[in-house]
């Protein structure tokens, strides 16, 4: 919100030299945020004058164009020229050359002089051009920076202004003034306005506020006004669309009439630019008092204005000239013909306000919040109206707003004001609040006073009564969010002042510490940001291609995922159901930036949903579900388990001198994910797999010893990195944590280390090719009973020597005793055991 600060003295007592820095750091004192200041003098100065044009003298030049030499004079006539400045005659006219031709003779101008200093650094001096000494410039309102008019210079007529030569058009055009912007939070809408700001500045420095609603006096009505019906017949969540409709009728006005300055200039300060005097009238009042208003031209009404849902097949051309498909959700302004405008977001061209316009029909209604909210996002419509209603607006002020813009149009646009008005109101007052006694000084931690406590909250326009037990409190119809005892607490504490609340840190509760999945949570990705990796967090949204692609491993397989109702792009419109989509892209992303060499990982959640998901009705507002209702939300939710996954493109180190960098292979994404179980005390079975995702020869399986397979691993399917242009032998891992995490033991217990030496012995099986290495390996294991310490895989062999459908399978055996030194021969034994289990399952024969 930016408060420009002349506007602001005139309910506030601001002190005179005080500039926007020094308003900002007041309104901190009460919760507001700093933002910017907006100052017209940083960028524009002086001298720049309301000049006359004496003589206009076209003249033709050779490159097609016609110029003007005129005489402008900058000083009432007679009067002497007081400003001694290198290039401004002292006789008070100056000569100067001007392109444009919207101008005549004995038109007033704000002229530009020799010393003076534009917008964008542009400063004047005198120049020769033209065949002339042209001693400053006859400004356009874009020169000025008040406007984006710049096919023609200012005439000051235009503006309905006629000032005396000399006079400083610096101040005659608002450019001295100044506005502090601040970031008003989404609960405190009332400060969306003049009125708000300054009842919170007084807040701050303990002054005088003069409520401008208070100045205006609403004309009692004489008879009915324009018919207005309130219809709504599916509010939601129970609560009417619309509870006040204000409509005043202002007949015979000049829609055409200039804009006054003042009003014009603080518009423009305020960051809204001026369009025509209607216009202008409503967003004033607007800022102003915090009212929303629209203007129909009366005249193109027709019938009664019902307020109301959008029936089906229902469109509007709004005043920004798009025809609009209406929800059934959106509330509507209607007359007889149809809709004429989507409530408090925008009007219909059909009713729009032009210079043409006589009489007008003046709006100031309060509408629901969800609705307003949910038609401008809808519609993607923002506008300076909807921004405030769906924060809340003071429904008690819609009469006074009403006024307030008749008064305006009858004083500026020549209107008369008619007796009849029409005033539907179904507003509920406010339920009184009970704060309790102490509870405000228990929550904050200091004592507050009771003349401290109501006296806060009788400057926030609150209505107080001291009560048995503490203070029944109604809040003022423009704060919608003093609800609770808490919201009331915190205005209080607000008020008295932040700072004297001490800074003493609280006790920590007792606790467990984290809970036994966040500790195994935060072990793995430690674990894997040491090993080298990266991590990364991505987007949960990805396309429907991705989640087909690395959601199943079958291609074709059935696959559900949750669809997003309002994507953030329709091109990533699901809910993940594997985190590898993500990775994939962010290393396709680096690698087109020159980073090839990456080792990447992402902890996550991914969406699976089963049978069903949500539930039929979104529980009521304002109460606490029931335990029941509680659990049917919970069991609506998709099941969402943390699933860690890896990426590896390029080479493991950078090239050195007498180093030569490895590739990534297959075997590092086997790695990673065997760290992953190995942290939390789980052994992965890794076998031959198939995924789509993955290289049709290079893909592994990885499931627990329970047999449940739990992730992939493996090198990318190479037509899938082709496609996405990334580098050829890319590999990747995903794992689904949460049941790796379901099969480690409570407590980890750590193998005492053997002091004895190992005993080391080789064997090369010849098993048949479908046979995988790892069964091979696990049978092995199971031979050689409890002296097998480990056994690794270190060679395979298809060819030469080999019968055909079958392999060569060589593997490293290490034997330990934990209480002595075995010797040859029960090392060859256990060995012997181990092969001969082989070879009763598979037929192995050693080479």
């Amino acid at each position: 919100m930016r408060i420009p600060l002349t506007w602001l003295r005139e309910y506030a007592q601001v002190p005179a030299g005080a500039t926007a820095e020094d308003v900002m750091n007041d309104l901190v004192k009460v919760g507001f945020e700093e933002e910017d200041v907006h100052r017209p003098l940083d960028e524009i100065s002086g001298p720049i004058v309301v000049g006359q044009v004496l003589s206009k003298e076209p003249e033709a030049q050779s490159n097609g164009k016609t110029i003007n030499w005129c005489s402008v004079r900058v000083v009432p006539e007679g009067a002497a020229q007081t400003l001694d400045i290198d290039g401004i005659d002292p006789s008070g006219v100056q000569g100067i050359v001007c392109g444009a031709h919207n101008f005549e003779v004995g038109d007033k101008v704000v002229v530009t002089l020799p010393g003076a200093v534009l917008p964008g650094d542009f400063r004047i001096t005198p120049r020769k051009t033209y065949g002339h000494v042209s001693a400053g410039m006859i400004a356009s309102v874009r020169e000025l920076g008040i406007g984006e008019d710049h096919d023609g210079i200012l005439v000051l007529s235009t503006l309905g202004l006629d000032p005396e030569l000399g006079t400083d058009a610096l101040e005659l055009l608002g450019l001295t003034d100044e506005a502090a912007e601040i970031n008003v939070t989404p609960d405190r809408g009332y400060a969306f306005s003049i009125r708000g700001v300054a009842r919170e500045y007084a807040h701050a420095t303990d002054s005088v506020f003069t409520d401008p609603a208070s100045l205006v006096e609403v004309t009692a009505p004489d008879g009915e006004g324009h018919a207005v019906v309130l219809a709504d017949e599916a509010p939601v969540y129970g609560k009417p669309g619309c509870d006040r409709f204000v409509a005043r009728t202002v007949t015979g006005i000049n829609a055409g009439a200039p804009t006054p300055t003042w009003m014009s200039s603080r518009l423009r300060l305020a960051g809204i630019r001026s369009i025509s005097l209607p216009v202008d009238i409503s967003n004033y009042v607007m800022l102003e008092l915090g009212q929303p208003l629209h203007f129909y031209d009366a005249d193109k009404l027709s019938g009664a204005i019902t307020v109301r849902r959008a029936a089906a097949g229902e469109t509007l051309e709004t005043l920004d000239g798009k025809v609009r498909k209406l929800d059934a959700e959106d509330l509507l302004i209607t007359d007889s013909t149809g809709p004429i405008g989507i409530a408090g977001v925008m009007g219909g061209a059909s009713t729009e306000v032009t210079d043409a316009t006589v009489n007008v029909l003046v709006e100031a209604a309060h509408f629901e919040e969800v609705s307003i909210a949910r038609s401008r996002r809808r519609h993607k419509l923002p506008s300076e109206a909807s921004k405030r209603f769906e924060r809340g607006v003071d429904p008690l002020v819609a009469d006074v707003a009403a006024q307030r813009a008749v008064d305006l149009l009858v004083e500026l646009a020549g209107g008369t004001e008619s007796a009849a008005s029409t005033d539907v109101n179904n507003v509920v007052a406010a339920a009184p609040v009970f704060l309790p006694s102490g509870f405000t000084s228990a929550r904050i931690g200091i004592e507050f006073t009771q003349s401290q406590i109501m006296g806060s909250l009788t400057d926030l326009g609150a209505g107080v009564e001291k009560v048995d037990g503490g203070y029944s409190v109604t809040a003022p119809s423009w704060r919608h969010d003093l609800v609770t005892k808490e919201d009331l607490t915190e205005e209080v504490a607000r008020l008295v002042g932040y700072d004297l609340i001490p800074s003493t840190l609280p006790t920590a509760p007792p606790g467990r510490g984290y809970s036994r999945t966040q500790q195994q949570r935060r072990r793995v990705v430690q674990a894997l940001a040491d090993s080298g990796l990266t991590e990364i967090l991505a987007y949960p949204f990805v396309s429907k291609a991705s989640n087909d692609t690395f959601g199943v491993a079958e291609a074709g397989a059935p696959r559900t995922a949750v669809k997003l109702a309002n994507p953030m792009s329709e091109e990533f419109g699901f809910l993940r159901t594997s985190v590898l989509p993500g990775l994939v892209e962010t290393a396709k992303r680096n690698h087109s930036r020159g980073f090839h060499d990456l080792a990447l990982f992402e902890s996550g959640l991914v969406f699976l949903p089963e049978d069903s998901m949500g539930t039929p009705s979104i529980p009521p507002l304002g109460t606490k579900p029931s335990d029941d209702v509680l659990d049917a939300l919970y069991d609506g939710i998709p099941y969402q388990p943390l699933t860690i996954g890896a990426v590896f493109t390029g080479k493991d180190s950078p090239a050195a001198p007498g180093h030569a960098p490895r590739a990534w292979d297959w075997a590092d994404a086997i790695d990673a994910a065997r760290l992953v179980a190995d942290v939390v005390g789980v052994e992965l079975v890794v076998s031959q797999g198939s995924h789509q995702a993955f290289h049709p020869g290079r893909a592994a399986e990885l499931a627990l010893r329970s047999g449940e397979v739990v992730g992939f691993a493996g090198e990318l399917h190479p037509k899938l990195l082709a496609e996405l242009h990334m580098p050829a032998r890319s590999v990747a891992m995903e794992i689904n944590a949460d049941k790796v995490f379901a099969a480690a033991a409570d407590v980890i217990v750590a193998k005492p280390i053997s002091t004895f030496p190992i005993a080391t012995q080789d064997v090369a099986l010849v098993v048949p090719v479908e046979i995988p290495a790892q069964t091979v390996l696990e049978t092995l294991r199971e031979g050689a009973g409890e002296l097998l310490e480990d056994v690794a895989l270190f060679d395979e062999y298809q060819g030469t020597g080999i019968p055909e459908g079958r392999k060569s399978l060589a593997f490293g055996l290490r034997f330990r005793a934990a209480d002595r030194t075995l010797t040859a021969d029960e090392a060859s034994a256990a060995r012997a055991s181990a092969v001969e289990l082989a070879a009763e399952r598979f037929g192995a024969t050693q080479r």
